[in-house]
């Protein structure tokens, strides 16, 4: 895997919410998971990077449906002009959202993406951003999934650190796919200033 050695100018904190990083419907790899968002948040922050926490908002009765306790960000926000929280309905972090105006104000060009789940929200994002051009960076240890149950007749159970593994891969050739969040190094975007 590529070390990341270009700083990123902003980090897009995908969905970690209490719902799936605490208590019984905790990932398999929960605390590895926010231990490394954590360092990643507070090098983004360092460094004066834009950082974004994107808030699932699940249907009624999910464990992530709005104004619930598992619905809440497990990582306090320090909200301002460089740190906001972006709320999604879908996989996408920017479909029907605000997150590419908010980037493209911000000057930002470069951006690594962490959080969960790997193989829906994560990829579904990370692919976006490569869409629309921006160079993504996927710390592979910052980002993280439940096991996928067996199916009769189709496969037996996926372990998580496997289902994480394969929705990296294909990002491999348009992103920066990174052993270690450790190795994600941070700088502040360029504001535009409106031309």
């Amino acid at each position: 895997m590529t070390i990341h050695t270009t700083p990123a100018q902003a980090v897009l904190v995908v969905d970690v919410q209490q719902a799936f990083v605490r208590g019984d419907g905790a990932l398999p790899e929960a605390a590895r998971l926010v231990d490394r968002t954590a360092g990643l948040i507070a090098r983004a922050r360092a460094a004066g990077a834009l950082v974004v926490h994107v808030q699932n908002d699940g249907p009624a009765g999910a464990d992530d449906e709005p104004r619930t306790a598992g619905w809440e960000l497990h990582h306090p926000v320090e909200a301002g002009p460089t740190e906001v929280v972006i709320r999604k309905t879908h996989d996408d972090a920017f479909q029907e959202t605000a997150l590419g105006g908010l980037l493209t104000a911000s000057g930002v060009r470069s951006l690594a993406v962490c959080g969960l789940m790997s193989e829906m929200c994560v990829q579904a994002t990370a692919r976006t951003a490569v869409a629309l051009g921006y160079r993504v960076v996927l710390p592979y240890d910052a980002h993280a999934t439940h096991d996928i149950p067996a199916e009769p007749g189709i496969s037996a159970a996926v372990p998580a650190a496997t289902v994480s593994r394969v929705a990296a891969w294909p990002l491999s050739r348009d992103a920066d796919v990174t052993s270690r969040a450790a190795d994600v190094t941070f700088t502040a975007a360029p504001l535009r200033t409106g031309s």
